[in-house]
């Protein structure tokens, strides 16, 4: 699948709120626990205003600390909360670096594979970094970066 650059370009900047949250650790005990407790309120409360038994909110306090946790269990949780989940997959570094890095990667290999073929016939060939450039930029053009 080939990739736009504006897409790319457009889509870190829409991630920018969730990166600068990136950073932000769930609390040992879980949000869940975390929050319920800020507010005062008891297992048995939740566990009410969720319609579930107690012993099933504190398995679900439990496997959110985990984080084994259903996402649809945490927006149940969260509703009863009168909070929302906030879920993104934040790269860690802009997606545009993320291709150019992997077709760069890419284009390593494959120049290395030809130079190794060539000298082995006797034929020594220098892979220069414009070389390197220039098939990661048609990797990219193609949209070959992921293939095995």
């Amino acid at each position: 699948m080939k990739t736009s650059s504006v897409v790319l370009r457009h889509l870190d900047e829409a991630l920018a709120p969730a990166r600068a949250a990136s950073g932000l650790a769930r609390p040992g005990g879980g949000w869940v626990n975390t929050i319920r407790r800020a507010l005062g309120m008891t297992e048995r409360e939740l566990a009410d205003r969720m319609g579930v038994t107690q012993s099933s909110l504190h398995a679900l306090e439990s496997s959110e600390a985990a984080g084994t946790i259903r996402i649809e269990t945490l927006r149940r949780a969260a509703e009863a909360l009168d909070c929302e989940v906030v879920y993104a997959l934040v790269p860690r570094r802009p997606l545009a670096e993320v291709v150019t890095g992997q077709a760069t990667a890419r284009a390593r290999d494959e120049l290395e594979r030809v130079r190794r073929t060539m000298s082995l016939e006797a034929q020594e060939v220098e892979v220069s970094e414009a070389d390197v450039a220039e098939r990661a930029r048609e990797i990219v053009a193609a949209g070959r970066m992921w293939r095995t």
